[in-house]
């Protein structure tokens, strides 16, 4: 399937049109061909917008690139699908606000294409620095320079989309720094190790909080989001992602500790 831009996604009436139009040219097809032969189908709705099983298979692909699942295996379909669904209703709202600040330069996504060849565990082994060996890294995983320039993309813009949104009104107190230090840091230190002292690590203590926060309120917001919003499964196989997968979702690729992160979606 052509790749399609990292904020559209297929609508249901367009969907369920491609559907139509497949069928005629299959039953032609079967008239020649005693085996039917299935292209796509859509397995889910998502406030009109459809998500195809080939957009599972390519968020699945696409997963590889994820730091934070180094080392949990193949990503199960169920939560490949529950991350699709959290990413349209993400990207319906940035196009419903009208957030165009929110999207990444081209310099911005050079800079994390090349940290994610320099930095991401497979692609180190893989020798993903040189050209030959990102080449090779891009065949074995079926993947392309522009979809994962796409993925990038959509991962640069989420996280400055939550930043503009939720990280404003944020505001970390002296005693909360003070409190993470003495009960959180501290404890971490082994006995007679040399224990930095509070206004050296104070700054990134803040921004550890900060994150945490953050985190806090746009897993509230998404919540909303899914509650309000008009989703409909429509392929009962795919089973609670909660049950397969038990992972959780937070799309915020961020440098501070204890934040996880899940795959970005981009274009499909």
């Amino acid at each position: 399937m052509p790749e399609r831009p990292a904020t559209t996604r297929t609508p249901l009436i367009s969907a369920l049109f491609c559907t139509i139009v497949l069928s005629l040219t299959l039953s032609q097809a079967q008239a020649q061909s005693p085996r039917p032969v299935v292209l796509d189908r859509v397995v889910a709705v998502v406030n009109n917008q459809a998500i195809l099983d080939s957009d599972i298979d390519d968020e699945i692909r696409l997963s590889v690139l994820d730091p934070g699942r180094v080392g949990l295996g193949v990503l199960a379909r169920a939560r490949a699908l529950d991350q699709l669904i959290g990413r349209d209703l993400i990207q319906q709202q940035i196009r419903q606000e009208d957030l165009e600040a929110a999207e990444p330069t081209r310099a911005e996504v050079d800079e994390r294409l090349s940290q994610l060849r320099r930095q991401l565990p497979s692609c180190v082994r893989s020798h993903c620095s040189t050209d030959d060996g990102w080449k090779a890294f891009l065949a074995i995983h079926n993947l392309t320079q522009v979809r994962v320039e796409a993925y990038l993309r959509y991962r640069v813009e989420i996280l400055r989309f939550i930043e503009q949104r939720f990280r404003q009104g944020v505001n970390i107190q002296p005693e909360q720094i003070e409190a993470y230090y003495t009960k959180t840091l501290l404890p971490q230190y082994p006995k007679g190790e040399a224990i930095p002292p509070l206004d050296q690590v104070s700054a990134r203590i803040q921004e550890i909080l900060l994150q945490e926060q953050v985190n806090i309120l746009f897993d509230d917001w998404l919540s909303n989001l899914r509650k309000q919003g008009n989703i409909e499964v429509l392929d009962p196989t795919i089973e609670d992602p909660t049950i397969q997968d038990p992972e959780p979702e937070a799309p915020l690729p961020t440098p501070a500790p204890a934040v996880p992160s899940a795959s970005g979606k981009g274009s499909r």
